[in-house]
């Protein structure tokens, strides 16, 4: 059994996996908006105008049609056993212990090489204020003193996480309000070109073809990477049957406001043939307005979220680490806990990698560090095609019998995810068309090959590892839902789900 270090005298009770639920509902509302906005908003969207124009608003719609799919099927596989590990245990009990060994790597890999980017991003829109101050110098800052707050508790990192989030919405409330007001109103000096007439006099709705706007969808994709992160939160929500569902059915409402919203505000203020590549369209529009200052607001937001990002990335990297590691998938010692109930051995072992970072950016040329991280892309396409899948996987399951019903259930059942899947096999067809961005399939391959070498080489020095078994005290598979039987391991194999109940005879509705 792994070792646990958590001091007895903190007032909240531990869960089974040992963690503290410390993380209420005011967070995981926060953390769950913040995972839906990002640096992919503040700076990407400008690239993604200048490609496809007004269209790109249809673009952000569909994704975000797709990404709520995806939400509600995590929210369906959350209520049915919340545990911290999320998306690699359950990719392990439906799929098998090679999937879930696979899925809890390849998302700590997302967020490591993610926190990689982030901190160095972070340091460079320092510069703007203090360009005297070394890149790598701000970059060990940040890093060191969100470490801290990881290290300290998980409240403290919520908290973090509410105010970051908060930042970012304000700034997009308020861009959202004060354009509002410039097309019904007509103050400042963009009063008198600003007009609705934008999104389709300017070349039309699909200015650059439909061809183009279909190009974007792998942008804009990218752009809601981190907002599985609530799933994460699972083992340490205080109430996680009403607050990861209450998080997850406020998506949509988040979509339309801080993306499609925003987006038809700015493309009303400033033509979609202003905007250039690399320049934040929040800039454009906020100097188009004439506010003083414009630059330093968006350089504090973009700040704001790439510190978001990597205050995330540790969290999570040190939760998966250590799923990864109770199972024997990962070192013993990832598994201690520290007085405060925070996986420290985990999270000091990812904020290190995360440091590389700093250094290979400081040693390498940009463009080397850019496939690096590119890597991150499919690794969350990997995610999301996971949930899905376990998702289906359950819900067969539960039609066959073995498990209890969903509290939570994810409209149009697995119909509607394989529609979702299907999206996202697109989104990598896409990806392989685009010059810009297929490095991340030839990086992927060679994450890939690392990890069956070391599949390989566990199940040869303890083959009881590779089956992914959860230790003692750790949230299990409910099991057989008719006859009350407990599941013998935390995969659901054999004659229970690979028979019959699965060979796809079973109504999958």
């Amino acid at each position: 059994m792994a070792e646990k270090l958590y001091d007895e005298r903190v007032d909240t009770p531990p869960d089974a996996e040992g963690y503290e639920r410390g993380l209420g509902s005011r967070q995981i509302q926060m953390i769950a908006i913040g995972g839906a906005i990002g640096t992919g908003l503040f700076l990407g969207a400008g690239t993604a105008i200048s490609r496809s124009g007004p269209s790109l608003i249809l673009s952000y719609a569909v994704a975000g049609l797709v990404i709520f799919v995806i939400m509600r099927a995590l929210g369906e596989l959350l209520t049915y056993r919340p545990v911290s590990g999320s998306f690699a245990e359950y990719a392990r009990e439906f799929l098998g212990p090679f999937a879930g060994y696979v899925t809890g790597w390849t998302y700590w890999l997302f967020w490591v090489v993610t926190g990689m980017a982030e901190t160095t991003a972070a340091a460079v829109y320092v510069r703007f204020w203090a360009p005297g101050i070394p890149q790598w110098a701000s970059a060990l800052t940040f890093l060191v003193l969100l470490y801290a707050a990881n290290l300290i508790s998980v409240k403290l990192f919520g908290e973090i996480e509410f105010w970051f989030s908060m930042v970012k919405v304000t700034a997009i409330i308020g861009m959202i309000l004060i354009g509002v007001g410039v097309l019904t109103l007509g103050f400042s000096k963009a009063g008198d070109t600003a007009s609705l007439g934008h999104l389709w006099q300017d070349g039309g709705f699909f200015p650059e073809g439909i061809g183009s706007t279909v190009m974007t969808l792998q942008i804009v994709m990218f752009a809601y990477l981190g907002v599985e992160l609530v799933g994460v939160t699972a083992g340490e929500s205080e109430n996680p049957e009403k607050t990861l569902p209450r998080a997850i059915n406020t998506l949509p409402w988040r979509i339309m406001l801080f993306y499609i919203g925003a987006l038809v505000v700015i493309l009303s203020l400033v033509p979609w043939t202003e905007f250039r590549p690399g320049v934040s369209p929040f800039v454009a529009a906020f100097g188009k307005i004439g506010i003083p200052a414009a630059a330093g607001i968006i350089n504090f937001v973009v700040l704001t979220a790439a510190l978001s990002s990597c205050n995330s990335g540790m969290y999570s990297t040190g939760r998966m680490l250590r799923d990864l590691a109770l199972r024997g998938q990962a070192p013993g010692r990832l598994t201690r806990l520290n007085s405060r109930r925070t996986p420290a051995f985990a999270i000091t072992v990812s904020c290190l990698l995360m440091g590389i970072g700093v250094v290979l950016n400081g040693v390498v040329p940009a463009r080397a560090f850019e496939y690096i991280t590119s890597v991150a892309t499919v690794c969350g396409l990997w995610t999301w095609a996971m949930i899905l899948i376990s998702q289906i996987r359950y819900r067969r399951a539960w039609r066959a019998g073995h498990l209890p019903p969903p509290t939570f259930k994810a409209p149009g059942g697995t119909w509607v995810s394989g529609a979702a899947l299907a999206f996202l096999a697109v989104v990598v067809v896409l990806i392989a068309l685009d010059r810009d961005n297929r490095i991340s399939l030839f990086v992927f391959p060679v994450w890939a090959l690392l990890l069956v070498g070391g599949y390989q080489v566990l199940k040869r020095r303890d083959p009881q590892a590779v089956l992914g078994a959860a230790p003692d005290g750790a949230p299990a598979p409910t099991g057989n839902a008719s006859t009350g039987n407990a599941s013998t391991g935390n995969t659901l194999d054999g004659n229970t789900l690979d028979g019959n109940a699965l060979d796809g005879n079973v109504d999958a509705r």
